[in-house]
């Protein structure tokens, strides 16, 4: 059985915004054998500037995991070095620049710590990539503690069995973002028809949920559900010049049926693959 609840949350710095276009070149051409489209990305890089990665493009992301490949490689080399057989006393979890690693919670293994985080440091820095000392933090999930990954608070609870596990919700900031964003598509559309409103509405809701319908997002789409609801309501009333929400005049399946209000919060939990005999997954022990 393994006990990786001590946890390494790593925040870089400035989120590559003064990465060198040639390192991030060189390791796009590892990758991809297209003298033509390596030319075309030379000639964007000559416009753009020396540093920095576009934010929100649809390679942005892509192109952080190819710069960061290298750093996986190094954890991955380190895993393999502390290694007991089928178990491991280092894990790693990243997706672009949103870094976390597990390590064992044992007494013995308290020099992995300081080991890896050394050798991580070494790697950010070769490069060019610096941490985020404030942000960056262990966290001990045995204790209570809990860190943040990719929208989500992660913890350990125990389950009605009596088995630990790994509990993920979406974070907080993450549902009252979206309810603002919500609350500015109806002030915006005040005047328009709730049909209109629903077909603007609806994309983002769809994105929004497809987004955290991982896990144990369950009840914060139960609140937010409840808080789609309520909007559409107030804004079929003010139509009629009238207070309240008209919970008796629209019942709920009207809603999702007549107006199509999007109504699929199904939460999906991920597949744990086959693992030894004797093991568990590492943010389950």
């Amino acid at each position: 059985m393994q006990y990786k609840t001590r946890v390494i949350d790593v925040d870089l710095q400035a989120d590559f915004d003064h990465i060198p276009h040639h390192l991030l070149c060189a390791k796009v051409a590892q990758r991809v054998n297209d003298p033509e489209g390596l030319h075309v990305r030379k000639l964007r890089r000559k416009v753009s500037g020396k540093k920095g990665v576009a934010q929100g493009g649809v390679l942005a992301p892509l192109r952080r995991h190819l710069y960061l490949t290298a750093v996986d490689q190094r954890l991955e080399r380190a895993k393999e070095v502390t290694r007991r057989g089928p178990y491991t006393s280092l894990e790693e979890a990243r997706f672009a620049d949103d870094l976390v690693l597990l390590v064992e919670a044992s007494p013995q293994h308290a020099w992995l710590r300081k080991a890896v985080a050394k050798r991580l440091r070494e790697e950010l820095a070769t490069l060019q990539v610096t941490i985020n000392e404030e942000k960056s933090r262990i966290v001990d999930l045995a204790q209570g503690e809990h860190c943040s990954c990719l929208g989500f608070d992660c913890w350990r609870v125990r389950s009605r069995r009596g088995v630990w596990r790994a509990w993920y919700p979406p974070r907080l900031k993450k549902r009252t973002a979206w309810l603002r964003k919500l609350k500015e598509i109806f002030r915006r559309h005040q005047s328009q028809p709730i049909d209109r409103v629903i077909a603007l509405m609806n994309p983002l809701l769809r994105g929004w949920v497809r987004s955290f319908a991982v896990g144990d997002a369950s009840r914060c789409f139960r609140y937010v559900k409840d808080g789609v609801e309520k909007k559409v309501r107030r804004h079929l009333m003010r139509a009629r010049k009238r207070r309240g929400c008209g919970w008796k005049r629209w019942s709920r399946p009207w809603l999702y049926q007549r107006l199509g209000l999007f109504n699929n919060y199904r939460v999906y939990r991920p597949r744990l693959q086959a693992l030894p005999t004797g093991e568990v997954p590492y943010l389950l022990a």
